[in-house]
């Protein structure tokens, strides 16, 4: 985990390409009162479909990590406007995508402040989950353990 204000972003795409990551995807723990906001993908969607996961996708050739993150939670959750992240962590992890590529991660903590929720089609539902309840829940290992270690701050 390193800090949201010291990523290097530059050196983060370096290390990934250093790594053999394919893909990188952005990801936000979006939260309130110590609650996770979660969002559940469509029971019809290709990759993983059904699971509950924090609102995330996909960095676009030349977008750097927080303009693609700006741009996936106006997708998913209907945010528009600059984000205020957490100066606290940011965090990573790798994984195999839908399409068989090697991606990484980088998942950032911004709080809710009362803003709407507007899901896109991509997903079905969203709820409010506290870590201490994760075991109830459909997310990914990699998900939780990335819940966890923010709680633990």
């Amino acid at each position: 985990m390193t800090t949201a204000s010291g990523l290097d972003i530059q050196q983060s795409h370096a290390d990934a390409d250093r790594d053999g990551i394919a893909k990188l995807v952005v990801g936000a723990i979006v939260h309130t009162d110590g609650r996770v906001l979660i969002l559940r993908r469509s029971a019809e969607d290709a990759f993983m479909a059904g699971i509950e996961e924090l609102p995330s996708g996909g960095v676009e050739p030349g977008e750097d990590l927080l303009t693609a993150l700006e741009r996936e939670l106006a997708e998913e959750i209907g945010w528009t406007g600059p984000l205020i992240l957490d100066p606290g962590v940011v965090a990573h992890f790798d994984y195999i995508s839908g399409s068989g590529r090697k991606a990484r991660q980088y998942t950032f903590g911004l709080a809710h402040h009362g803003r709407p929720i507007t899901l896109s089609s991509e997903h079905t539902a969203h709820r409010w989950l506290h870590p201490a309840d994760l075991n109830d829940s459909e997310v990914t290992h990699e998900t939780a353990r990335t819940i966890r270690d923010w709680a633990a701050l």
